[in-house]
């Protein structure tokens, strides 16, 4: 059994969900919500972490920075309640209550943007925020996991490598965009070591990331309001764009069956599902996404009925699961 003496040290990296018995689709789910900070987001945090660590940039009086929408601030805030370092969130509105209060229990400081930039959205009112801070006291160091490599390389060295020893026949590969830092690395790694593996980037309707007209979107996770510097669309070889309310049935199928997943894992079960139909690759496929994160933190809004009908107008459960029981 595994014995850990910081919370950084476990992860449980091999864990994958068939869901041809829950949703019927050829489709299998790697889960990365098995750690101390509940989220795939732990992995990039200690690289980035450990490289500022190593290059000097973090001093014993330094304060971290960075902008996250969540899951990334979770697992900054483990890491620095973990080595001893003082950590400052940027989020905003959209950001789960439970997330805002865990990351306050593990000593972060969390400031809230509650006003988006006309033009790039909450993240860069949140990127404008942390700027600032940055300016007025060189003790702030911003890690800026949009652009830094440790971000994708992460990913490069620990999950695609994971997925590659699980699946040695893998056709096809999805991976949601966020900061692109797990889709960067796992599509590097699959391009330079198995380039006939099919990498689709799978993206939230209203994100900017690969081009589209921006759009409110009310689910944190998935999706820019300003394209990331981490992304090379050379590696990937097609997108599919999720609408929100298509997340929530997704989720609400997945939860009907005794699995609840975040938001970000809806995106990619419904964008890979819907990938999978429209490109039938026969019986024998095997194809792969990764769950980011659990579904915990989201109860008070894509699991919740009255926020769902508030915020889309619709009901968030398919007819198909009103006989669940």
């Amino acid at each position: 059994m595994p014995i850990i003496s910081q919370p950084h040290e476990f992860n449980e990296d091999d864990l994958y969900v068939d869901l041809r018995p829950t949703l019927g689709v050829p489709l299998y789910l790697k889960c990365e919500g098995f750690n101390f900070a509940g989220s795939i987001k732990l992995k990039a945090a200690e690289a980035m972490v450990a490289a500022a660590e190593r290059s000097g940039a973090l001093r014993p009086d330094s304060i971290l920075v960075e902008s996250s929408s969540g899951n990334l601030g979770v697992a900054l805030s483990v890491l620095a309640a973990s080595k001893g370092h003082q950590f400052v969130c940027v989020t905003d509105s959209r950001c789960n209550l439970a997330t805002k209060q865990l990351m306050e229990a593990l000593g972060c400081q969390v400031h809230t943007i509650t006003e988006p930039d006309p033009e790039g959205g909450f993240l860069a009112a949140r990127l404008a925020h942390v700027r600032e801070l940055c300016e007025s006291d060189d003790r702030y160091l911003w890690l800026n996991q949009y652009a830094n490599p440790d971000n994708w390389s992460a990913h490069y060295r620990t999950t695609a490598p994971s997925i590659d020893r699980a699946f040695p026949r893998l056709d096809v590969l999805f991976v949601g965009a966020g900061t692109t830092g797990t889709l960067m690395g796992c599509a590097r790694y699959f391009k330079r070591f198995r380039p006939d593996v099919r990498v689709v980037a799978i993206d939230a309707v209203g994100s900017v990331t690969f081009g589209g007209p921006p759009a409110p979107r009310m689910i944190p996770g998935l999706g820019t309001g300003v394209r990331p510097a981490l992304l090379d669309e050379s590696f990937v070889d097609d997108v599919v764009l999720v609408e929100e309310i298509d997340t929530v049935r997704t989720c609400h199928r997945l939860a009907a069956r005794g699995f609840l997943f975040g938001g970000s894992t809806g995106t990619v079960v419904s964008g890979a599902t819907r990938w999978l139909a429209e490109h039938d690759l026969g019986p024998d496929v095997t194809a792969v996404t990764i769950s980011p994160d659990l579904g915990e933190r989201y109860l008070d809004s894509l699991y919740q009925p009255s926020w769902v009908q508030q915020v889309y107008q619709t009901a968030p459960v398919a007819d198909e699961l009103a006989t669940r029981g």
